[in-house]
């Protein structure tokens, strides 16, 4: 994929405090009435106030825009649904946005509506200057979630999933920005919605009229706010035409009860578990060992490593929007101190010339400076405190978390139950259930919704058996602070990495170990750790070289072959070999027909190395997928990361093998 373009809104402050684009020509909103436009506008003609009244418990409702700007739209919406919506309903806020405002822009412009003060702050604290893709926010204890599409919406809008009930179609006027104005976007707006869905938008323009129409919507004028004579609101009346979708990437049918049954209580399950339990879900975690984060998730020092790559593969394009969430979640969850994590940043060394490379092509692509710059030695020495001898990059708002505390945090809800020192042998299915059993094969519990969170002992039951999933070995060592060594004031990160004291211990790691699975630490790894540290600050190494280390930490990774997790609902595998098998003749076919899921079977699991970064958006994903949300990734990504990837790769490998050896497949 090709990298995209970085753009920041082009501000210019007129009287003081009206922002003004001077690339569009146009104001954003009008100082005097902005808020109540949007009132009149977008709440007002999508009948928001009464729709909302009459929501049920649990129900959820979608809101897209088109244009987020300041977030006006967005917070008055936010602050409508806060006094008429039942309080177990959750808001779905989902906005396109092409030319980000920086975050000190976005305060400024905000700060003309103090009676938006409160809602203001909220999205102020979790709002950083943001980086082309999706970014997912989280709010009121997770009744408001927000989705921003930063890129171009003729990109964005086409990979979202997502089924709206009522649309903001904002921006500036057709006039000025007439690119956006177009059939396309009238087209994906209405296959994207809900039968009944409503538009409202400030323009009365005919052609958007017309577009609108010829869509499928049922449009009207009605009077316009202040001086505008006119304006637009409709409601579709004709469903679009839905493209073919991948069966076997579709939803499954949506949770009927909103309870479940989480399996593993590491970083994914914990992340999992928070996630649905803000969504007033009733989860039960289950944990074989005796404490929470008691295998790969209890190291004591975890790095937010955000490893991107300037091409933007699938799994670069995951780590980015997923490293973005979890410092938001952080920020809204995790006091900092206190042992708990550390935003000291994180300094990626440019330890060779293909690193280094790598580096300046990211470097390059106008990241914010508050994401990542480049740095020199010189500068990475200042910013470590301690010498390094290579260029590199600074991630300022990364750092170190420790696991363990987070999970604890994660798990600290009401709806949340926890069992530790609790195997699980079996799961078996009757009656609409799952059923968990133990070694003995007596039901420790049932529900109609079941998440495996367990790593690689995730394949270990007979319905996941066919995922691919491969545990590695990792050891870290655990080495004394002293005076010199508590002068690391970031992480450094090469091969290796190594972190800023905690509670008087540096964290140094970590090995990769193919050859064996066993939990015992070996003095091998420590000296291959020791030797990682050269390339870090070889002033570090050789103060470290002469002191033995306090002690290791063994435990194993989870990855895929592709090294991208595993999330979503899973597929039974040999029904849906023989029901696709067309694909395994022609892999350009276009079946149909639901296929065949394990009903409530959903997996969250091969973060390999990076659960910090992965697992909390992970586990908003997987609340999305029962809930029948918006997706918080693009389509594709969240295709790169379903379980059914695999079956399907297996069917199209023996569709190729057939076409490049037609002669041998046709003698057998």
């Amino acid at each position: 994929m090709s990298a995209p373009t970085i753009e920041s809104a082009d501000l210019v402050w007129m009287d003081g405090d009206q922002p003004f684009s001077s690339r569009f020509d146009d104001v954003y909103f009008s100082r005097e009435s902005g808020l109540d436009e949007t009132r009149h506008v977008f709440l007002t003609h999508n009948r928001l106030s009464e729709r909302w009244s009459s929501l049920s418990a649990g129900e959820h409702f979608c809101i897209a825009e088109t244009g987020f700007g300041t977030g006006l739209n967005f917070l008055a919406a936010w602050q409508l649904w806060e006094t008429c919506a039942p309080p177990d309903t959750f808001l779905h806020f989902v906005s396109t946005e092409k030319y980000p405002l920086s975050r000190p822009d976005l305060q400024r412009a905000l700060a003309i509506w103090p009676e938006l003060d409160g809602l203001s702050a909220e999205l102020l604290t979790q709002y950083q200057d943001l980086t082309p893709g999706w970014q997912h926010f989280s709010f009121a204890g997770g009744r408001v979630t927000l989705t921003l599409l930063i890129g171009d919406l003729f990109d964005t809008l086409p990979q979202l999933d997502a089924a709206v009930d009522a649309w903001f179609l904002d921006g500036f006027a057709p006039a000025r920005n007439p690119d956006m104005w177009q059939p396309a976007l009238y087209q994906r707006m209405a296959e994207l919605s809900r039968p009944g869905a409503t538009v409202a938008t400030f323009t009365s323009v005919g052609d958007v009229r017309r577009g609108l129409i010829a869509a499928g919507f049922a449009m009207q004028k009605v009077k316009g706010f202040g001086r505008k004579r006119e304006m637009l609101c409709g409601q579709l009346e004709h469903m679009a035409e839905q493209r073919w979708q991948a069966p076997w990437y579709a939803r499954p049918k949506p949770a009927e009860e909103r309870s479940a049954v989480i399996v593993g209580a590491g970083l994914a399950g914990c992340s999992t578990a928070h996630a649905l339990a803000r969504r007033g879900w009733q989860i039960t975690v289950i944990e074989r060992l005796p404490e929470v984060a008691g295998a790969a998730s209890g190291n004591p020092q975890g790095i937010l490593y955000c490893k991107l790559s300037p091409h933007h593969p699938p799994l670069s394009r995951f780590i980015q929007s997923s490293y973005q969430y979890s410092l938001r979640l952080l920020q809204r969850e995790l006091e900092p101190g206190e042992g708990r994590w550390q935003p000291c940043g994180v300094l990626q060394l440019g330890s060779d010339e293909k690193e280094q490379t790598r580096q300046l092509g990211l470097a390059n692509q106008g990241y914010p400076h508050s994401f990542l710059n480049a740095v020199d030695a010189t500068q990475a020495s200042a910013l470590a405190g301690v010498e390094v001898h290579h260029p590199g990059l600074f991630f300022p708002s990364g750092g170190w978390v420790s696991p363990p505390a987070l999970c604890r945090r994660l798990l600290d809800h009401p709806n949340i139950q926890v069992h530790t020192t609790t195997a699980v042998a079996e799961l078996r299915r009757g009656n609409d259930q799952w059923h968990i059993l133990d070694d003995s094969g007596n039901c420790l519990l049932s529900s109609r919704t079941v998440i495996l969170c367990g790593a690689h002992e995730t394949a270990r039951f007979e319905q996941t058996r066919h995922l691919t999933l491969k545990p590695i070995r990792g050891q870290i060592t655990h080495l004394p602070a002293d005076t010199l060594s508590s002068q690391l004031k970031t992480v450094l990160c090469a091969d290796g990495y190594v972190s800023p004291a905690r509670q008087g211990e540096h964290h140094l790691g970590a090995s990769f170990r193919f050859d064996r699975l066993d939990l015992d630490p070996s003095d091998e790894e420590n000296q291959h750790n020791l030797q990682l540290l050269q390339d870090l600050s070889p002033e570090l190494h050789q103060h470290f070289s002469t002191t033995p280390p306090q002690g290791a930490r063994v435990g194993l990774r989870c990855t895929a072959p592709d090294y991208l997790p595993l999330l979503g609902p899973v597929l039974e595998p040999d029904q849906f070999l023989e029901q696709y098998t067309v694909l395994g003749k022609d892999a350009s076919q276009q079946p149909a027909g639901p296929p065949p899921w394990q009903q409530g079977l959903y997996v969250n699991t091969a973060h390999g190395s990076r659960g910090l970064i992965s697992a909390p958006l992970s586990g908003e994903l997987i609340a999305a997928w029962l809930n029948d949300e918006p997706l918080p990734l693009p389509r594709d990504l969240s295709e790169a990361v379903h379980p059914s990837r695999f079956l399907l790769r297996q069917l199209v490998r023996g569709s190729r093998s057939k076409q490049q050896n037609p002669t041998r497949s046709t003698q057998q």
